[in-house]
């Protein structure tokens, strides 16, 4: 079994969303095999709290605007750390980079079919680890270390 059109629409369109607000390494995976839940689950991060709900409130705006989808459940507001969106045919989780870091989702669902993506957002991987390099290089200049 492969992920539904219905499915493989709101992730294009989520991954869209979150590319516009500078999300990092965003992927989705086609977990319809392993999962009888959901079909499909949306990974997104960001370096920051107010930047991930910021990504979450336009993934929403934009699946309820366009496709006419709004989330049955959406948990983690408080902390903005990790936030999921419950679409019931995807499954969206856009979480602070630590967190994507220490839970590791992508080694998780590894061996599912990795879905394509629209160019915008396959053009995030990476910045992630970018964003940690440009970081030290400030803080090593800020404290007179040195950076490599």
């Amino acid at each position: 079994m492969t992920a539904t059109d219905r499915a493989l629409e709101l992730v294009n369109t989520a991954a869209q969303a979150a590319a516009d607000k500078l999300a990092h390494d965003v992927i989705a995976y086609d977990v319809s095999d392993v999962l009888s839940i959901t079909d499909a689950f949306l990974l997104a991060s960001a370096p920051n709290d107010r930047q991930v709900k910021s990504i979450v409130d336009e993934i929403e705006e934009r699946l309820q605007k366009e496709l006419g989808a709004k989330p049955v459940r959406r948990e983690g507001d408080r902390e903005a750390r990790w936030i999921l969106l419950d679409y019931v045919d995807i499954v969206v989780h856009v979480q602070h980079s630590e967190e994507r870091v220490f839970y590791a989702l992508e080694r998780l669902w590894k061996d599912c079919p990795e879905i394509e993506l629209p160019a915008d957002a396959k053009a995030t991987r990476g910045k992630a680890a970018e964003h940690a390099r440009l970081q030290a290089a400030e803080e090593a200049a800020e404290t007179g270390g040195e950076w490599r």
